[in-house]
């Protein structure tokens, strides 16, 4: 059997049962992107002004919707508009952890109302199953998709063996799961999307144990699928367009020679 990380996006898109998981990888294949780039900004403007100039770049803007101090739901109008303007889906990094019932008022309701306008979002599965059950009530009908945090890129983690191995169990029971945040392929079973954090195009590591990897250890490599990059983009000093250009190529390039 082929891997899927040896099939193009364009061939995994077509024969994917879920229609999101087939929407993503019809942009990637549009825009040649698999470049997500992480919004971690304060305000309306900075997020609705970074989402604008990377736009043209990315296939997935991931949002942390919560740290925006003026929040309003004219900035969700126009994160929609420029979703729709430059052709990329809006991943909100809730990473849900609460039980399910719970999990269905936060996802559905509340001040962000965040199933309304966010084509994915995320969850732990420390309280079990009944969070991705919680989660799906409110997003399958309304077309979205879940990713699972079997790993995360911080120095110490405690996603690792039995944990990580528990999220690809339940993510093979789910269909609302259309894949994971970690740093590898985790299974054959099925085509499970993997978006990777604390990307940078030389391995290096910050004060508070966040650990880089370049692209190809990430894409050519491990068989990820989506890189997910922030401050190597817009910290300071940046040229916002032209280090998310940088960025969406060395990707590309990474996935291209991982089909050679």
């Amino acid at each position: 059997m082929v891997s899927f990380s040896q099939l193009t996006y364009a061939q995994r898109g077509k024969e994917h049962p879920h229609p999101l998981a087939r929407e993503l990888f019809a942009v990637m294949e549009r825009k040649r992107s698999n470049l997500s780039l992480a919004a971690d900004v304060a305000t309306k403007a900075e997020l609705l002004a970074l989402a604008d100039s990377v736009g043209p770049y990315i296939c997935v803007l991931k949002t942390h919707i919560d740290v925006i101090a003026d929040f309003d739901a004219d900035l969700v109008a126009q994160l929609q508009a420029l979703a729709e303007k430059h052709d990329f889906l809006i991943f909100e990094d809730r990473k849900f952890a609460d039980i399910g019932n719970t999990v269905k008022l936060q996802y559905g309701g509340g001040v962000y109302r965040i199933a309304d306008w966010a084509h994915i979002t995320n969850c732990h599965v420390i309280p079990g199953e009944g969070i991705i059950q919680g989660l799906a009530e409110v997003g399958v009908p309304k077309g979205r998709g879940l990713l699972l945090l079997a790993e995360m890129s911080s120095k110490g983690m405690l996603a690792t063996g039995a944990y990580t191995d528990k999220n690809v169990e339940m993510a093979l029971a789910n269909d609302f799961v259309i894949g994971f945040i970690g740093s590898r392929r985790f299974t054959e079973e099925r085509d499970l999307i993997t978006m990777t954090p604390g990307v940078g195009l030389h391995a290096s590591g910050d004060a508070l144990g966040q650990q880089y990897r370049t692209p190809e250890m990430i894409v050519t490599e491990n068989g990820s699928d989506i890189i997910i990059v922030g401050r190597g983009i817009y910290g300071p000093g940046k040229d916002v367009a032209a280090e998310a250009q940088r960025y969406r190529d060395a990707g590309w390039a990474a996935y291209e020679n991982r089909l050679k």
